[in-house]
């Protein structure tokens, strides 16, 4: 900073103050300043500003699944998210939930000075994990539900289950089949419960679900015994990669789409549009879901009421739903980002 100041023949607090930010500069003065930062290729030293401020301006996020669509587009938006907010990010990734590793995980990122972390928690034992963390900095999960004991923000997979299973009632189908996700999947566990919710609503009785793993292969081979079976005609799949296994078993099978069967998935993936039809799905928006987890993170850090109402894109209006539950004698919030049904080319009326 002293070089800095001496090229550009100003203090070494007004290098300060450029650096932070801080207003009561002249422009003039500034471009100066800024002109002899890029002349001297200077950084400031991160490690040497936490010592002073305390601030690591870091936050960690433990991750899981990041091959698959959902977990990887979580960890997408997330980041996204605090880049925007002025934070950088350090990520941990598991191929285990389980308590000991998501401890481990959390500890390492506490070393690295992070002030806060995230849980990408797909997972039934992340939950459980979530709950046993012994650890001094803020925590905030990702898709855990409304019913851990730490602040979360999940896609209302419930509602999105429930409205595009009655889209298909609807069109006139007499009943929804349905390819779930793996158990012990939250997604499976409330696209299930959004699903049979339309059903019973409807009077109808639920078929029973075939389970999947998330992939294409799992949907085209449930797909071969569905093709056989003349009475089906709509399938809502708890994922886009299960629709794209079905659909060609369905197209193997001489089963044309609409015409004989509706198909549905779940995600809007990129290549969704260019299935063979273009499929309906339900989208979910992960740059909200990751805006949102920053925002609770935020909240925790500072311990304000709503500190988010700072970072980019918040105060504009949504529809998701807020909750707060009591947990340890404090309220904890929990947050429900909307999904969206995409209509294209893979559904229609009912031919019977």
């Amino acid at each position: 900073m002293a070089d800095v100041a001496r090229v550009a023949g100003v203090s070494h607090q007004t290098v300060s103050r450029v650096l932070n930010g801080a207003p009561h500069v002249r422009p003039e003065t500034r471009e100066r300043v800024l002109a002899a930062i890029r002349e001297l290729d200077y950084r400031p030293n991160v490690a040497a500003r936490a010592l002073v401020t305390r601030r690591s301006q870091t936050l960690g996020v433990v991750s899981f699944g990041s091959a698959l669509h959902g977990p990887a587009s979580m960890l997408d938006g997330i980041e996204q998210a605090a880049r925007g907010a002025g934070y950088f990010v350090s990520v941990a990734s598991l191929r285990s939930l389980d308590t000991r590793s998501v401890q481990d995980a959390v500890d390492r990122l506490r070393d690295q000075g992070v002030e806060g972390v995230v849980v990408i928690a797909p997972q039934t034992p992340a939950v459980s994990a979530i709950a046993r963390l012994t650890t001094a900095v803020p925590v905030v999960a990702v898709g855990a539900g409304a019913g851990s004991r730490v602040p979360t923000v999940s896609v209302d997979n419930e509602a999105g289950a429930y409205a595009v299973t009655r889209h298909l009632l609807d069109l006139g189908h007499a009943t929804v089949h349905h390819i779930s996700g793996p158990p012990g999947w939250l997604e499976t566990t409330t696209r299930l419960a959004g699903w049979r919710k339309a059903l019973e609503e409807a009077g109808v009785r639920a078929p029973a679900p075939h389970s999947g793993d998330w992939s294409a292969r799992a949907g085209y081979e449930t797909g071969l015994t569905l093709a056989d079976d003349p009475t089906v005609t709509a399938v809502f799949c708890a994922n886009d990669q299960l629709a794209l296994g079905l659909l060609r078993a369905l197209h193997e099978a001489g089963r044309t789409i609409p015409g004989d069967i509706s198909v549905v998935g779940f995600d809007d993936i990129s290549e969704a549009a260019y299935f063979t039809p273009p499929l309906t799905t339900v989208r979910q928006d992960f740059g909200e879901l990751g805006r949102r987890a920053l925002e609770l993170l935020v909240e925790e850090l500072t311990g304000s009421d709503r500190p988010g109402s700072d970072l980019p894109g918040a105060g504009e209006a949504g529809a998701e739903a807020t909750s707060a539950a009591e947990h340890g004698g404090r309220a904890v919030r929990h947050v429900l980002v909307p999904t969206e049904i995409v209509l294209r080319r893979s559904t229609g009326t009912a031919s019977r």
